[in-house]
């Protein structure tokens, strides 16, 4: 059961590691621009530092997820099996139901051929 679980969270953090890469490798090319951009435009180190705050912001984002997010399987097994369950509750309901419906069809079928003979109404 411990291994399903680590198995779980191998693909999440293997996507979160993806993201993060991702992330701080375009942040090192905007870098790229925004250092000579900031000595033309001379905005001092207004772009850099909203490039790494955008960056960083991004990073704990990415880290900070909602862990249930990030096993789709899991829950997606649970909910089949509420749902499965369920469905066979339904099924007994209906079957029981289809066995007293056909009885009283029989009944009222045995009454039209013996009119003498009707049943007894119930209050």
């Amino acid at each position: 059961m411990a291994s399903q679980s680590q198995n779980n969270l191998e693909p999440a953090h293997n996507f979160r590691v993806a993201a993060t890469a991702k992330i701080w490798g375009t942040t090192v090319g905007i870098f790229a621009l925004c250092i000579p951009l900031s000595a033309v435009t001379r905005s001092g180190a207004i772009l850099p530092l909203a490039a790494l705050g955008g960056a960083a912001v991004g990073t704990v984002a990415v880290w900070r997820g909602d862990d249930k997010k990030s096993q789709p399987n899991y829950l997606a097994q649970q909910q089949i099996q509420l749902l499965e369950t369920r469905i066979a509750n339904l099924e007994t309901i209906v079957s029981s139901n289809d066995l007293d419906l056909h009885m009283k069809i029989q009944q009222l079928a045995a009454s039209d051929r013996h009119p003498d003979s009707l049943p007894e109404r119930q209050n």
